[in-house]
């Protein structure tokens, strides 16, 4: 009875998941949370937070006990150069603390360059969600398209079966040529490839989405359809306006911005080693010591020996102490580490630069393709217009039987592939614009 309720309270949540559809923004929180990327890069996070909090602790001392038991046996001399047994076990305990008094700063130092790997792999972790957002927007807005391009296509199929019907009719009763048929015969043919077409690349479209998402199942998954306005403005923002905004807020410039830091911070650290390092100790310890066949050699009695609790309180003892490590000559390899630490440095403000550089390209590009975009919507529109008023010429001139099919076809392939354009420049004009919006700070959504 349990193995069923379970299995039945799995097929309800299956169900449930499998007929969900879809928002542009459940499927971008989805990915962040679950993209197995992310959660990669969130666990690389999640050493460097370890690694910070190891690097705050090292201020505490070190604390640690130590016991030690030895038996030994065979022949020894005493200090009257008499030789006799020397069984014995000695058994030594101890405690003991260390704690760092002077280091030139380097503990503080060391939790300042690991806080920085800390903000950089944070910032690591953000552009992973940016960049598969990114890819969920364009893949979101590609299913829109290509269901769009579907319902064109179904369109151009309706009236494809309106004039092969009329066409049947009218060459069964002589008033058309067999030509007539075949041809409508033919263009509803062509139709019905177009549509399917449509609905595969609609089909592969979310497939690719699927995969995105990394669903298990993706044959039931599906989108909620969202209906684009063709009255759409031109770009709000051009490029000049929105590269400080994304030098600012992008999590790539962020993360080198920290990693230089970082490397400054190392090569602080690695200075310290050319300053003493100062440190004190402090500890317990007793010691036990029994004599197997204790016997004076002289006398030849026995010799009394105190139990080990008397020997540990007798022997019970404290030291205190500090220590100096002063650095004289490693053979200049402190110079070459500090050496290689500028030279990250430079590598670090490099990797800074080259990441402004590819921000400043990719706004470039997307102001570039958005404007392009946009000119290429308004041309398609002005194209489709065209393409409209001369169908519907032709489609009256077919009536009154002054031109032909083929003409009639030609006129509704021309409109319908001007009305795939301007789906296609829409959507692209529409992805650059979310592009452009996102690097200036604005959140996807449609």
């Amino acid at each position: 009875m349990k193995k069923s309720a379970i299995f039945f309270l799995s097929f309800i949540s299956t169900m449930a998941f499998s007929q969900k559809v879809w928002t542009l923004q459940e499927c971008v929180n989805y990915a962040v949370e679950n993209n197995l990327q992310v959660v990669q890069s969130s666990f690389s996070k999640q050493l460097q937070d370890k690694s910070l909090e190891a690097a705050k602790r090292q201020y505490l001392p070190s604390v640690s006990a130590n016991i030690n038991n030895t038996a030994s046996f065979g022949q020894g001399r005493d200090t009257f150069g008499r030789t006799g047994s020397n069984d014995n076990l000695s058994n030594n305990s101890n405690v003991g603390a260390d704690i760092l008094i002077f280091n030139n700063g380097r503990l503080e130092k060391n939790i300042r360059k690991t806080g920085y790997d800390v903000e950089a792999s944070a910032f690591d972790v953000e552009r992973i969600k940016n960049d598969i957002s990114l890819q969920i927007a364009q893949q979101y807005l590609s299913i829109l398209l290509n269901r769009e391009v579907t319902a064109i296509s179904k369109s151009a199929l309706a009236n494809a079966e309106k004039l092969y019907e009329r066409a049947k009719i009218t060459t069964e009763v002589g008033t058309t040529p067999q030509t007539v048929l075949a041809e409508a015969q033919a263009a509803l043919a062509r139709e019905k490839l177009n549509v399917k077409t449509a609905e595969i690349n609609t089909e592969r479209s979310l497939f690719s989405l699927a995969m995105l998402l990394q669903l298990p199942d993706y044959k039931n998954f599906d989108i909620q359809n969202v209906e684009v306005d063709n009255n759409i403005d031109a770009p709000l923002y051009s490029a000049s306006q929105i590269i400080y905004k994304a030098f600012e807020n992008q999590p790539q410039i962020k993360a080198a911005e920290s990693r230089i830091k970082a490397a400054e911070a190392q090569t602080e650290i690695t200075e310290t080693a050319f300053w003493p390092t100062i440190s004190a100790n402090a500890g317990v310890g007793t010691n036990y010591f029994y004599l197997f066949n204790a016997i004076d050699p002289t006398t030849r009695n026995k010799i009394a020996q105190s139990g080990f609790f008397q020997q540990y309180k007798d022997n019970f003892g404290q030291q205190v102490g500090v220590s100096a490590n002063i650095p004289i000559f490693n053979k200049g390899i402190t110079k070459l580490n500090v050496e290689q630490s500028k030279i990250n440095e430079e590598i670090a403000k490099t990797t800074l630069a080259q990441q402004k550089q590819d921000v400043l390209q990719n706004v470039q590009k997307a102001q570039f393709d958005a404007e392009s975009n946009y000119e290429s919507f308004i041309a398609s529109t002005e194209a489709e217009k065209s393409a409209k008023l001369a169908l519907d010429f032709a489609e009256k001139s077919f009536a009154a039987g002054r031109t032909t099919i083929y003409d009639l076809n030609s006129a509704r392939n021309n409109y319908a592939n001007a009305q795939g354009s301007v789906a296609q420049a829409k959507y692209n004009y529409l992805f650059s614009l979310k592009l452009l919006n996102f690097y200036a700070g604005i959140p996807l959504s449609l």
